[in-house]
């Protein structure tokens, strides 16, 4: 697992130094990020109200979208494993501005936003497990959670940045937003074509076999990412009908800027704990923080919607984290692989969420009980799991005399 350094060996003790490549690749992590939530977050409202699409044809569009730019990092980790980190960063890049010059061109030929959108998706999709494999490569890997916990931080302070810049002119001036945005990729583009190479980018050895995309995957981090995804994305789906509906948009601002600012500052001060932390011992203190916080989500109230919030971010801060690095440790696939096997994982926990939660949402919406959903939500942290973990030993258990087969049989 993992490839060659271009930095040297790793560092002793937290962030710094840290050398060019890696202070620009953290500023892509916040800019890249920034200039995407400058215009997605608002393609519900760009595409209903600014291009005339119907709502339950904007809900596909955007549905489809999701789902390529999670599961779509499978192909990204491929292509990474193939190419190397920085061609696959750069065409990705490449990729995605040319979505967003579709956008802008959208706004004369409104058929091409839709296209457009699932360009900027896909280059998404090639982009992240790159970028988070070139973090983390030649780093030693007691370091790598603090690396990874500050690309992650950069992530979330330009998702919440994005919106609060664009939100005044995304229906007034949507044609400047997107020149803006797409100088801004450009821009970033460029700075990447100029990074150094790692080992990965020598061409692969000739004759050597390709493996298959889910080759080596790490099946008990690939199934706990998948069910966090699932679980989180309820909150993530569904908060703003709720949110809304209980107290106020503006509250909902609120909820969400909290939970990014928890992103931002405890996982970077959490990650060596996290890393250290024995793996059952994560996966119940991430999934006990969903439940509490989906539980408290019930109530209603502001404070509740505040504190609920609070209490599912900690616990996917845990979760999300400690995932990621158990795939890493378990995996014998290069660490762009890995990322882009566990980027599958959210992808199908996010599609699962929102197909099933929303069934579980409307049913409560036409009972006039949508706290209930919360809770029901709730029990699933709880339920899910220990099965979870029991249908696991069961797969190792079965699968040890095969094992002991094999090797009675090859024995002389």
């Amino acid at each position: 697992m993992g490839e060659g350094t271009g930095r040297g060996p790793g560092r002793r003790s937290g962030l710094s130094p840290l050398d060019g490549p890696l202070r620009f690749l953290l500023l892509s992590s916040f800019l890249i990020p920034l200039g995407s939530f400058m215009v997605l977050p608002f393609m519900s409202v760009f595409l209903h109200e600014r291009l005339g699409m119907g709502l339950g044809t904007v809900g596909v569009v955007l549905a489809v979208a999701s789902l390529v730019q999670f599961s779509g990092g499978i192909a990204g980790g491929a292509l990474a494993d193939r190419i190397g980190l920085r061609r696959t960063m750069l065409w990705a890049l490449i990729v995605r501005t040319a979505g967003f010059v579709g956008l802008l061109m959208a706004l004369r030929w409104p058929p091409l936003a839709v296209a457009a959108l699932i360009l900027t998706c896909c280059g998404a999709a090639l982009y992240l497990p790159a970028n988070k494999a070139y973090l983390v490569h030649g780093v030693e890997e007691e370091r790598r959670p603090a690396y990874l916990s500050a690309g992650n931080a950069a992530l979330n302070a330009g998702m919440a940045m994005g919106p609060l810049i664009a939100g005044p002119f995304v229906l007034s001036s949507p044609g400047w937003l997107f020149v803006s945005v797409t100088a801004l990729f450009v821009v970033v583009t460029a700075g990447h074509a100029r990074l150094p190479s790692t080992a990965s980018e020598q061409p692969p050895t000739a004759g050597a076999p390709r493996q298959g995309l889910l080759a080596g995957v790490a099946l008990l981090p690939f199934a706990a990412n998948a069910l966090a995804f699932y679980l989180y994305f309820h909150f993530q789906h569904f908060l703003a009908l709720y949110a809304v509906e209980q107290a106020s948009t503006a509250i909902y601002s609120a909820v969400l800027l909290l939970c990014f600012a928890l992103v931002i500052v405890v996982q970077p001060l959490a990650s060596g704990l996290i890393n250290r932390m024995p793996y059952g011992l994560a996966l119940a203190v991430g999934f006990t923080g969903l439940a509490a916080g989906l539980a408290v989500l019930a109530i209603g109230t502001r404070p509740a919607l505040l504190a609920g919030g609070a209490l599912i971010t900690l616990g996917d801060i845990v979760l999300f984290l400690k995932n990621d690095l158990e795939a890493l440790h378990r995996s014998p696939r290069s660490d762009a692989v890995v990322f882009g096997q566990q980027r599958l994982a959210a992808g199908l926990g996010a599609c699962a969420s929102g197909v099933l939660g929303g069934q579980l949402y409307g049913l409560g919406e036409r009972a006039g009980d949508t706290g209930s959903f919360w809770l029901l939500a709730a029990a699933q942290c709880l339920l899910l799991p220990p099965l979870l973990l029991t249908l696991r030993r069961r797969v190792a258990s079965a699968a040890r005399p095969t094992r002991l087969r094999r090797r009675s049989t090859a024995a002389p």
